[in-house]
């Protein structure tokens, strides 16, 4: 969230203090000034700009300024306007902030003026005519000379935010989450915040260690022996439910454990192998993968994220998981998905069925059911199975996984139809979950029915969206919101599985 309480940047009079600089109103009144909506309803509290990606962001972000004054530039809803139609969650945001807004304006006199807002500050609009604000300030016309093209919409809302700062005497913020629009704000002297509201502490997306528990030797013994141990009230301070953690006497003598909802560490709970019936066996090989299966095959557990970067093995431990759970007959099946860049963009642009759409997207996760499901050779018939799978692919013999997609065991889901669905008993694995923004993420979550789990997969360092970054992408954001809740857990891997070649290139480049 914007912080109202923060410092007052330097140069601009705090919330309440006498200023002697009088506003440089060039050819505005007072009256003009009001009426283009220049000027705050009240002295006290500060005047936040936001920009159209912050609204498309969040919705919401009207009611979460407190006591501060939200403008709105009507070039903001020139450009909500070209968004309306879309069907996608974009779209719906544009909406929803549409919806919101005449809400708002329903019971006021002028738009400009300014209406009150649930935390106690105001939203208003506000109009930037360059005919008539040209002779406002010198500031202004140094930025016009900076930014001669005055009908492009990101000058516009900079040239607006420059006219409220000099007709308010409290500090006014530029709230945007371009970081182009951000450089360009702080080259004009215009001070700028990205949106935190969603923002999580950057060293949970940064520290992947697991956190070590001391314990003294007969605590480690005793939970070697019976596999739990209290975790206690000083202890309980360092975690939260469903955390792994190693306890540890010393760097040599460690196990892991699970903080359940009863305020115990439990010992892993986890099979010799994953084990497909006429496919492939999967073994966990490090600690965090571990951990992954123990958190994927928890009854207890409904949403599980994890965090790992390329190579550490999370979609395969998640699909391995999936289908020996839906063997076991704990779920109806598996679903799999993962965003296509932009999540509201239509698959209609490639042929065949929706699964043939999906496939380039999904293309990882066949690659991962192949190989689980598809039998091992026998020993000293490499030859023979060759020949063999040429004679299949041309006779068009099914992959064993794509017999199960048929027989609805396997199902492929495109998110951007997800909208108004529910879930019901199925093992569901999402990933690429960093690419999604958080109301996306917030819509697949709410999707999950009774009986159904959750799996969210990602690496928040390797983004390709541009409306989301390391800090504010859906997979972080529901880790953050729902940590904690007893149905809830979260893995971080560190270590790549893949190949010596793929561990130092995720390292190293």
């Amino acid at each position: 969230m914007i912080h109202p309480t923060d410092e007052t940047p330097a140069g601009v009079p705090a919330t309440g203090e006498v200023s002697t600089r009088q506003p440089e109103n060039g050819g505005f009144s007072n009256r003009q000034a009001k009426a283009f909506g220049l000027a705050a309803p009240a002295a006290t509290g500060k005047n936040f700009v936001l920009d159209t990606n912050v609204l498309l962001h969040d919705p919401a972000c009207l009611g979460r300024f407190k006591e501060n004054h939200i403008c709105i530039p009507v070039d903001v809803l020139a450009e909500l306007d070209r968004f309306k139609n879309e069907q996608s969650d974009r779209g719906a945001n544009a909406r929803s902030v549409h919806r919101r807004l005449t809400e708002m304006f329903s019971v006021a006199e002028s738009l400009t003026d300014g209406v009150a807002t649930e935390g106690g500050g105001t939203v208003r609009l506000v109009v930037y005519d360059p005919n008539s604000s040209e002779r406002t300030s010198a500031q202004l016309q140094l930025f016009h000379r900076i930014f001669p093209d005055r009908e492009r919409v990101d000058h516009r809302i900079l040239a607006c935010t420059l006219l409220v700062a000099q007709h308010n005497e409290s500090p006014c913020v530029l709230v945007t989450k371009d970081l182009n629009m951000q450089l360009k704000a702080r080259a004009v002297g215009i001070t700028c915040q990205d949106y935190l509201n969603d923002k999580v502490d950057p060293r949970e997306v940064a520290n992947y260690e697991m956190r070590r528990i001391e314990v003294d030797p007969n605590e480690l013994q005793r939970f070697a022996s019976s596999g739990d141990l209290e975790c206690g009230h000083e202890r309980r301070k360092e975690v939260v439910l469903n955390q792994y953690v190693l306890l540890q006497v010393n760097a040599k003598q460690t196990m892991p454990a699970r903080l359940d909802a009863n305020g115990v560490f439990r010992r892993l709970q986890i099979p010799e192998a994953l084990r497909i019936p006429d496919g492939n066996s999967l073994k966990p090989l490090n600690l965090g993968q571990k951990c992954l299966v123990d958190a994927l095959l928890n009854p207890d557990i409904s949403l599980v994220t994890c965090y790992g970067q390329a190579g550490t093995g999370k979609t395969l431990m998640a699909i391995a998981s999936g289908l020996h759970e839906v063997y076991g007959r704990r779920f109806n099946g598996l679903t799999v998905s993962r965003p296509v860049v932009s999540m509201g963009d239509q698959l209609g642009y490639l042929p065949g069925s929706l699964d043939e759409k999906m496939r380039p997207w999904l293309q990882p996760i066949y690659d991962a059911l192949d190989l689980l499901t598809t039998p091992p050779a026998k020993p000293g018939s490499r030859r023979k199975q060759g020949k063999k799978e040429g004679a299949s692919a041309e006779s068009g013999v099914q992959k064993p996984y794509e017999i199960l997609v048929e027989q609805g065991v396997i199902e492929v889901e495109a998110l951007c139809y997800i909208r108004g669905r529910s879930i019901p008993n199925r093992f569901f694995v999402l990933d690429e979950a960093q690419q999604l923004t958080p109301q996306e993420a917030k819509t697949v979550v709410t999707r999950m029915s009774r009986g159904s789990k959750l799996v969210m997969l990602g690496d928040p360092a390797q983004i390709d969206n541009p409306y989301v970054d390391s800090r504010s992408n859906g997979l972080v954001y529901t880790r953050n919101r729902l940590k904690g809740q007893a149905f809830v857990g979260h893995v971080s891997l560190s270590k790549g599985e893949r190949s010596p070649l793929a561990e130092a290139g995720a390292q190293l480049m």
